[in-house]
């Protein structure tokens, strides 16, 4: 796969080479994503469901190729509408895309086709994986990239429609589900209930990094959450939204739901809060932001790590 991305050419005919494709694929965020997998997988443990060392690392693997397809087709779907180009307010690395297309290194058809050549591996990838584990995890996949064409693409552009925060949550959960069912070999309202903080989490993420692209978006037309209430709206938002992704888990514990040690995952509610009160303060201000999304991404790694861990513990006690 390495020797295929780096062999494809420019427009010019000028050899991209891996380090590029690497900054594409933002490998920096995929550590959330392997994250909510080890999440799903944890929790099938703790279960006493059994444990598939190859099909666990299988789910790994699979989960940041998606992502890396993600987010190179919206790297693509961000070219094509124009607000990439024209976004000068951007906090790299947490916001505005990578940015290859528009500094000339790799060209928007280009990307595209990379895109759909790691969507083929992992289609691939899920049916087998889905040979060895069960039906189900295909339509967990299916619905996985599905989430992610709509998001960025043209034709649909869920970004563009006040829709993709959803979207990515949507996608997040899935990843958790998916590691889950691929375990347990079915579904489980567990892995269902688990995956909604994180997905939260994530939905949190992303909200915070469409602030400083707001002007650059609204300027094409690319309707996010942030353009439409503004960003006093917005920001309350992002308040309201990791506030609830927390309570929903001290509900489904206090409910005994979830395991006697998930209350562990409020860990991150001092990130989450922190974040909160600096984006309500700046909202006005995009390019005083970073800490907030540093905070989001901070917020999220840890409430999975330490969900994940709560599960470990009641498996190991088994």
């Amino acid at each position: 796969m390495a020797a295929m991305l780096s062999g494809m050419q420019e427009d010019g005919g000028t050899r991209v080479s891996l380090r590029v494709w690497l900054v594409a694929c933002r490998p920096g965020f995929m550590t959330v994503t392997l994250v909510a997998a080890a999440l799903g997988i944890a929790q099938a443990q703790a279960c006493g469901c059994g444990w598939d060392a190859p099909a666990a690392a299988a789910t790994l693997v699979l989960a940041a190729l998606a992502h890396a397809a993600a987010n190179l087709y919206n790297d693509y779907g961000d070219a094509v509408g124009g607000s990439d180009a024209v976004n000068t307010g951007r906090l790299f690395p947490f916001s505005g895309g990578s940015q290859v297309i528009q500094d000339g290194r790799v060209s928007a058809l280009q990307m595209r086709e990379a895109a759909r050549m790691l969507g083929i591996v992992v289609v691939g990838g899920g049916i087998a994986l889905a040979a060895r584990t069960g039906p189900g995890l295909l339509l967990v996949g299916l619905a996985g990239l599905a989430l992610g064409w709509a998001y960025s693409s043209p034709r649909v552009a869920l970004m563009s429609r006040g829709l993709g925060e959803l979207a990515v949550g949507l996608a997040w959960w899935l990843v958790v589900v998916g590691a889950d069912h691929v375990q347990r070999h079915g579904f489980s309202a567990i892995a269902a209930i688990s995956g909604v903080s994180l997905a939260g989490l994530v939905m949190a993420i992303l909200w915070a990094a469409e602030f400083p692209d707001a002007a650059a978006d609204a300027q094409v037309g690319k309707r996010t959450l942030v353009v439409r209430w503004g960003p006093r709206a917005a920001a309350l938002g992002y308040a309201g939204l990791v506030l609830a992704s927390h309570v929903w888990v001290a509900a489904w514990w206090a409910a005994q739901w979830l395991p006697s040690t998930a209350w562990w995952g409020l860990a991150s509610a001092p990130l989450s809060a922190a974040a909160a009160i600096t984006l309500w303060r700046h909202a006005d201000e995009p390019a005083r932001l970073r800490p907030v999304m540093a905070g989001s991404i901070a917020a999220a790694l840890l409430h999975g790590v330490m969900l994940t861990t709560a599960f470990v513990a009641i498996a190991r006690l088994r």
